[in-house]
């Protein structure tokens, strides 16, 4: 990947307010007609919001701190990211694969989803607005250290940028590096340390600006 050194302008990967798009107008239009006909029940739609927002970065903090702590489970984790879960009681509301990719010192991972918004919510929850808008999902594929820097992550020219494009069936998660300074972290303490844009791959995970082990 080359260095971002040109001057045009970007549209900032971010989403402010905006009025319902097209495919939100014709989903709610969808659901309401299936409920009006009987086909599906609103408590049917109901139990399944409350899966969806039981998921949270929580989930996948706890898988990362366990590869980092365990070896074996690492590399059960990255053989089979879905499995991997299964094995902490994770499960899966849906078909999907997950393939969890290793940050290391030579390659940086980064998740996108350039056509919609696909995200490994089983272990994530709901994505951040920025992840679905356009110009995170356009320009993190063309110019990855740029994005990454507006994110405040500057990451060495002889580092390789891995950019992973999600589907509707595969889904991604990024397992950060280990953060120097926590060779005396418990796993709980190296869990609360695991942001969600880490696991997606938009920053590294840091030390508290404290330092120290956490209480």
């Amino acid at each position: 990947m080359s260095a971002h050194d040109h001057d045009h302008d970007h549209a900032p990967i971010q989403a402010g307010d905006q009025p319902p798009g097209y495919y939100e107008i014709m989903e709610t239009a969808v659901r309401e007609l299936l409920v009006e006909k009987g086909m599906i029940k609103a408590g049917e739609i109901r139990r399944q919001v409350e899966v969806l927002d039981s998921r949270n970065p929580a989930l996948g903090a706890k898988v990362v701190a366990r590869a980092w702590v365990d070896p074996g489970f690492r590399k059960r984790l990255l053989a089979n990211g879905r499995a991997g879960c299964e094995e902490l009681g994770i499960s899966f509301y849906d078909d999907t694969q997950l393939i969890v990719l290793e940050n290391t010192d030579k390659v940086h991972n980064l998740i996108v989803c350039t056509l919609c918004s696909c995200y490994p919510r089983p272990v994530l929850g709901l994505p951040p607005d920025w992840y679905k808008a356009k110009p995170y999902r356009a320009r993190a594929v063309i110019e990855p250290r740029a994005v990454l820097a507006e994110f405040g992550t500057h990451i060495p020219e002889d580092v390789e940028i891995r950019v992973s494009d999600s589907t509707a069936t595969i889904r991604f998660l990024v397992l950060p590096r280990r953060p120097n300074g926590t060779e005396d972290f418990g796993e709980e303490q190296l869990a609360a340390l695991v942001t969600r844009d880490a696991m997606i791959g938009v920053v590294p995970v840091e030390l508290p600006a404290t330092g120290g082990a956490l209480q």
